[in-house]
């Protein structure tokens, strides 16, 4: 069985010493495996995972120094503490230049070289911890984690290939719901800020008064209740990545603020005095037209051309309808890990109904169909009545032989409407009309969430 005690190899051509040493280290707690010579101690590296070697410099053969190059091509991670009888700088310091640890001179302070090798072994630790937490932060969101093999998805995930490595500025765009926060994770998952923070900011949940106090911090006694300095996303990004989400919400004051950070990277605290240098990525998301709300005056032009160096789009689920059964599974397989439940599959039915739905939230709307059905249904599959889902579309959609213009207005609108999950500002800016006018023809073709709107010369009309 492997010992809990750190493993140490101790090579010496001298039987007294290897053995004295040896016995000491025991009782201090390692795991001391004596070695009388360089190829023995080979053999015994070759066979078993050793956290450092203490090894004396002149021996018959192989010299320690060999030995220590030795020891390291085949553990690159082990310490190596170098003995020698003549206190030679010259080989003390072509040792550490190789790679050494540290060196002792005969005779060999036994406690001395216990507190070297606790410090070696610390130093081991140390570094196999940070390897491991560096793998797994790279396998939290690699570009293979996103799901999909249509060529929508494709082509997104090529672009995150090409662009994760530079440090260009990504705007990602998409309906809501389509996942524009997991690109932004991939990319910088898969780029060389990796193991530093991506810090997000939500633009459009954060009052405006507290935004720039959000986004740049501020200095204590800056307002009421700033009590003490505290630090904005921005500088917490330093190093990392900093995710702007729905960015198109900024307010314009803001906007300026933000366009100089960003083409400076240096800014001063609310209430401070004091410039703050950072380096950071920046990734924005919108699910608004940026190009409607340069035209329109509300977003700043030269910022859009700043956030707008390359741009991902954001597919919806109903533009890669072979996705649905892969994310349907892939839901299922999560759910029933965290809520350990035994449901392994979807019925086929279920399935037609979840390909056959319009999804017009896209993939939040069927992880959050998923999971209600993962709650109510039971094993050994989720069947069609698990599934919170309206009338297929087919059914819902099925379109009037009126062909008048009133009729193919109120088609467009209900189906704009659908596809923005019933977003009014959005089907807004999709129809390009205010959204006052949007209201105004809900209720003039009395439309609703289930599609089934009044005809035009039927009572909703009436209503104007």
């Amino acid at each position: 069985m492997k010992s809990d005690r750190p493993a140490i190899l101790v090579v010496d051509d001298e039987f007294a010493l290897r053995d004295s040493l040896s016995r000491w280290l025991v009782k201090d707690g390692f795991d001391a495996v004596p070695a009388a010579s360089a190829e023995s101690a080979l053999a015994m590296a070759g066979h078993r995972a050793f956290d450092a070697a203490v090894v004396d410099v002149r021996m018959p053969g192989m010299d320690g120094l060999e030995l220590q190059a030795a020891l390291h091509a085949i553990d690159p991670a082990m310490e190596v503490v170098i003995v020698t009888a003549f206190g030679s700088v010259e080989t003390a310091v072509k040792a550490l230049k190789d790679g050494a640890f540290d060196y002792l001179t005969k005779p060999v302070d036994p406690a001395e070289l216990s507190h070297l090798l606790q410090r070696a072994v610390e130093k081991r630790r140390m570094a196999s911890e940070n390897q491991n937490l560096k793998r797994l932060i790279d396998e939290m969101v690699s570009v293979d984690t996103i799901v999909g093999e249509s060529p929508a998805i494709s082509k997104v995930i090529e672009l995150i290939r090409q662009v994760a490595p530079t440090d260009a500025t990504v705007l990602v765009t998409g309906e809501s719901g389509t996942g524009k926060e997991l690109i932004a994770r991939a990319i910088h998952a898969n780029s060389t800020r990796r193991y530093a923070p991506m810090i997000p900011v939500n633009c459009g949940a954060i009052p405006e008064s507290l935004l720039e106090s959000e986004l740049f911090g501020h200095e204590k006694g800056a307002f009421t209740n700033a009590t003490q300095r505290r630090r904005g996303k921005i500088e917490m990004a330093d190093g990392g990545t900093l995710f702007l989400d729905e960015i198109g919400s900024i307010p314009e004051r803001m906007q300026v603020e933000l366009l100089r950070v960003l083409e400076d990277k240096s800014f001063t605290r609310v209430g401070g005095q004091d410039t703050v240098r950072v380096d950071f990525r920046v990734i924005c998301a919108t699910n608004e037209s940026l190009e409607a709300a340069v035209g329109a005056g509300k977003f700043r032009r030269d910022l859009f051309y700043r956030i707008n160096v390359f741009s991902i789009e954001a597919p919806p689920l109903r533009l890669r309808p072979d996705d649905i059964p892969l994310l349907a599974n892939h839901f299922v397989e999560r759910f029933a890990r965290q809520m350990d439940r035994k449901i392994t599959g979807i019925s086929a039915e279920a399935m037609r109904r979840l390909s056959e739905h319009h999804w017009p939230g896209n993939v939040r709307e069927l992880c959050n169909a998923i999971e209600r059905a993962m709650v109510v249904g039971k094993p050994p599959e989720i069947r069609p009545d698990d599934l919170p889902l309206s009338a297929p579309r087919a059914a819902v959609m099925t379109q009037s032989c009126d062909d008048s213009l009133e009729e193919i207005e109120r088609r467009h609108i209900q189906g704009v409407l659908e596809r923005t999950g019933w977003n009014i500002a959005q089907a807004a800016h999709v129809l390009r009309i205010d959204r006052v006018t949007v209201y105004n023809k809900i209720r003039k073709f009395g439309l609703s969430r289930d599609g089934a709107g009044k005809h035009p010369a039927g009572e909703g009309a009436a209503a104007t």
